[in-house]
């Protein structure tokens, strides 16, 4: 049996990963209700998996936050928490991050092999590059959107679709968080 792989995203509703200017990294709308639910997803054990330009900007935002920032928010401490592989061909180990090895090597190959290998679901918040490509050989299992009520068409950054491949996606479950936050989640099958 195969571990599960979710590809974990925040989107604005024009389709960004992130937005420069003013904004902050959950423009604003994060809600008591988002973060508990945040923090029950990460609670079952599971792996994380980063690519490393995630993983560098995630040890960055960790190493130069407080504990009382909203960077260290109950989820996040608990997602540092996860056994975490970093696949990338530029880092070398040991990392900034409890639990995390650094394989080496083209993702598709290392996410097949884990999947293969893995006791527990897998999981990746962010990476966006990299699940564009597991998700063009078939390797995501669902597609978990937080879609929060923003545009960001002139401070928008990182188009989380941008290149992939093209997908029909099935609708496997969905909640509103705070009133205006959705959470979708589908199953990917190339087009």
């Amino acid at each position: 049996m195969t571990a599960a792989y979710t590809f974990d995203v925040f989107s604005s509703l024009d389709g960004y990963g992130a937005a420069g200017s003013d904004w902050s990294g959950y423009w604003g709308k994060q809600g008591p209700e988002l973060l508990d639910h945040r923090l029950a997803s990460y609670g079952a054990e599971q792996r994380m998996v980063f690519g490393a330009n995630t993983y560098r900007v995630f040890a960055q935002m960790l190493a130069s936050s407080t504990e009382e920032s909203e960077v260290r928010d109950p989820w996040v401490t608990r997602m540092r928490s996860l056994p975490a592989t970093v696949v990338s061909t530029t880092l070398e180990g040991p990392l900034d991050w409890p639990d995390a090895t650094v394989v080496s090597g083209d993702a598709v190959d290392v996410v097949a092999r884990l999947k293969e290998e893995s006791e527990v679901p897998l999981r990746s918040h962010g990476s966006l590059s990299m699940n564009r490509a597991l998700m063009a050989a078939g390797l995501v299992d669902r597609v978990q959107v937080t879609l929060f009520p923003v545009i960001t068409g002139q401070s928008g950054l990182d188009r989380i679709f941008q290149g992939a491949a093209d997908f029909d996606l099935e609708l496997v479950e969905n909640r509103t968080l705070d009133g205006d936050i959705q959470e979708l989640i589908y199953r990917p099958t190339l087009h």
